[in-house]
């Protein structure tokens, strides 16, 4: 093996233990007694099940010996006879298996709380990460990793502990019984069966699980661009590109597919091994059985015990070469759920951090740098101070940093230099979440929940009644559109809002965030992506529920902030000039020049 493979089993044995040390917690939690408790259980039926499992071949062996001539009936049996001990049978057969079903209904709870918690861990974690983390993985391939993530644990905490663990108690004691009553060759043959089989099974299984990690990385690909495109179907609509997709579609699959044919492959060559290795050391057993009831030495009722026992380990090795491969996928598809879970956030609380206090509502950039890329600066020293109630814009061209400011007053990005404070607070200092809850954000695009509408203005404070909700869309100027739906606020609203326009769906953004009520509020191009008469018509809406709150528009139209206190006008992450509309047109710079420009363009568009 060459030094690269050794380092990478050596990686896959550590991250298999890690995952095995992060869900043990779920099945022994310190803080919760009834979960021990049914663990307890659970094992304690187990082991009844194997007990009766094991004691079936004795009733077996004892109920033909009983019917061979001249045979006589061992001590134990008691004098029971064949029927009696065929019926002894029979109730040993159903103890095992009706102690196996008891493990499973009283251990399911447990499992079933574990996924819960686990699901949820990895959800509330996901929302933690950073803005930088989410651009730049795609969702259809998180939700892959989340979904096979849990299935992994569900089939570890069922098989690991209820199944595993006992095989091995099983086959030990199996063994010892034909060490026994039999001799030294029938426990060695049984040995070595045991010994090979596992050793080709784990052999051939990692070999597998190499293919098995290559169809999943096809699957999540193929997955990714399904996703993508079924979500951007009005894209894919405008530019005819329906066989485009299709094609790229059917590029990933072709990878899943051949990834899969080798899986299939690879499993019958596994299946075929396995039954050789099995039947081999079955039929060496047998004859050596058979023999000694030629020879005098057994009895026939012997000859069926071994039989028994030789197809009671027969079952549970194939079971194990079915768990073990499972047991490692579910490592594997485990390992990349508590990777993602393990992903630190980009931005974090300070220990013990307090909740920001909103007095007035200032807002102070003191010489902000940050950059998305160390290598490439977008904030190269900003200082600006916005005093409470005051409205003030950030002007400038594409790529000046703008939307960058936004950002980092809503913390999905730390400064990299430099200081951003609310009321002389370290916006670092202080909580997030208190943080988000003093900001309203009306972004460009309005992204929706497939849901109602009402379920999307009450997004903004979830414990509003149904008036403070109507109170809402009548500021934003959306509840006579609202109630001219046929379901009135019981709307549903599509898939990101697609059943709305534009304007419509921007009026229920503006809604919401009136509901939540914010001391301060951020304006990220609210209006740039609508149409001119839409534009006015929400300009109004801005205008009102700006009032009496700290207001930071970022804005591409100049014509939208002509009435700002204060206009910033920001080039290549540095400002430039800074005032009123008026004192700005008045100097002739920058601003002039964009005012120029955009109001000749729109008396051409007029025109």
């Amino acid at each position: 093996m060459s030094d690269t493979a050794k380092a990478l089993a050596a990686q896959e044995r550590a991250s298999s233990w890690r995952t095995i040390r992060r869900v043990v917690p779920y099945l022994w939690p310190d803080d919760t007694p009834w979960v021990k408790r049914r663990v307890s259980l659970a094992l304690a039926a187990l082991l009844l099940a194997k007990m009766f499992s094991l004691i079936i071949p004795w009733f077996y062996k004892a109920a033909v010996d009983a019917l061979a001539p001249g045979q006589a009936s061992p001590a134990w049996t008691l004098g029971a006879g064949a029927v009696g001990l065929t019926v002894a049978y029979g109730i040993a057969r159903l103890s095992s298996v009706g102690f196996g079903e008891l493990r499973d209904a009283i251990f399911v709870r447990v499992g079933q709380r574990a996924l819960r918690q686990l699901a949820l861990e990895t959800f509330t974690h996901m929302h933690r990460l950073s803005m930088r983390y989410h651009i730049t993985r795609k969702t259809g391939g998180l939700s892959r990793i989340i979904e096979r993530g849990v299935k992994g644990v569900d089939f570890l905490l069922r098989f690991t502990l209820l199944s595993v663990g006992p095989l091995i108690v099983e086959l030990t004691l199996v063994t010892i019984i034909f060490l026994t009553v039999f001799d030294v060759w029938y426990a060695a043959v049984v040995v070595v069966t045991i010994y090979l089989y596992i050793t080709f099974t784990f052999k051939v299984t990692e070999w597998r699980v190499q293919i098995r990690r290559q169809m999943n990385a096809q699957d999540t690909d193929a997955n990714q661009k399904a996703i993508d495109s079924l979500l951007n179907f009005e894209t894919v609509k405008y530019f005819g590109a329906e066989t485009r997709e299709a094609v790229r579609y059917d590029e990933a699959m072709r990878g899943y597919e051949a990834a899969a044919i080798k899986t299939g492959q690879s499993l019958s060559l596994l299946n075929f091994g396995q039954s050789l290795l099995i039947t081999t050391g079955l039929v060496i057993v047998m004859v050596m059985a058979a023999m000694g009831v030629q020879a005098g030495k057994l009895t026939v009722g012997d000859f069926v015990m071994v039989n028994a026992y030789m197809m009671q380990i027969t079952m549970p090795l194939g079971f194990l070469g079915t768990v073990y491969r499972e047991i490692r996928q579910a490592l594997v598809d485990m390992g990349e759920m508590f990777d993602l879970i393990e992903q630190p956030p980009e931005v974090q609380d300070k220990p013990g951090a307090p909740e920001l206090k909103v007095s007035g509502g200032a807002v102070e950039l003191d010489n902000v740098q940050f950059g998305y890329d160390p290598e490439r600066p977008i904030l190269k020293g900003v200082s600006l101070r916005i005093e409470p109630g005051q409205t003030v814009a950030i002007v400038g061209p594409s790529g000046s940093g703008k939307s960058t400011i936004g950002r980092l007053l809503f913390r999905f990005y730390d400064v990299t230099g430099g200081a951003l404070r609310i009321d002389g607070q370290d916006l670092r200092d202080i909580t997030q979440d208190s943080l988000h809850a003093q900001i309203g954000v009306v972004p460009q695009d309005t992204v929706l929940f497939n849901d109602t509408v009402r379920y999307n203005i009450a997004y903004g404070r979830p414990e509003a009644t149904e008036d403070e909700i109507v109170a809402a869309a009548r500021s934003a100027r959306i509840h006579d559109f609202i109630e001219s739906l046929p379901d009135g606020y019981d709307t549903k609203v599509g898939e990101r809002g697609l059943k709305l326009s534009g304007g419509e769906k921007q009026r229920v953004g503006i809604a919401r965030t009136i509901l939540k009520n914010p001391p301060i509020l951020l304006l990220d191009e609210a209006t740039s992506a609508l149409d001119t008469q839409t534009e006015r018509d929400i300009q109004g809406a801005l205008h009102r529920v700006g009032e009496g709150r700290t207001v930071l528009t970022i804005a591409h139209r100049l014509s939208t902030i002509a009435d700002a206190d204060r206009i910033v006008v920001l080039e290549k992450g540095e400002i430039v000039e800074d005032g009123r509309h008026e004192d700005l047109l008045a100097k002739g710079g920058r601003y002039a020049a964009m005012w120029q420009r955009q109001s000749a363009e729109e008396a051409e568009e007029a025109a």
